[in-house]
């Protein structure tokens, strides 16, 4: 079981279970990517060579988490993009609804990162959004 000061792992039958930890929903956000990633590949070695603008909506928070972290996915799966860090990212609230807008800093695939694995898909079983973290369980 991993853990660094943005995030742990917990047992899960099946699955990868996390928590990401930070000051601000933003930080939240962005160490729940990295570890999500960090199943995938050693993100600390991904080169950030080029950079991705993300915006994603939900109509709450719990969606908001869901559609940013597929889609981090669906840029790995759809352009091969791996995900390094986050460059800037910003959460809006607009009305009941949220918007996520973000720059990702990364490289798209090379033959000398090491693959840990692959993450199949975001879930929202167990998933927690509270005031110094949030849970996220992944299909792996």
């Amino acid at each position: 079981m991993e853990k660094t000061d943005e995030y742990e792992f917990f047992e899960h039958t099946g699955d990868a279970k996390f928590r990401a930890y930070g000051s601000t929903i933003e930080e939240r956000f962005t160490n729940a990517a990295l570890a999500m990633f960090s199943l995938i590949v050693a993100t600390k070695d991904i080169k950030p060579a080029q950079e991705k603008e993300v915006e994603v909506e939900g109509s709450d928070i719990k969606q908001l988490l869901y559609n940013w972290l597929e889609e981090i996915l669906f840029l790995l799966d759809a352009d091969g993009f791996f995900f390094n860090s986050v460059k800037s990212i910003e959460i809006i609230q607009k009305g009941r609804s949220y918007i996520l807008k973000a720059v990702l800093a990364g490289d798209t695939f090379k033959e000398d990162y090491l693959v840990y694995g692959s993450v199949k898909a975001v879930t929202y079983a167990e998933m927690e959004i509270e005031k110094d973290y949030l849970q996220v369980v992944v299909d792996i």
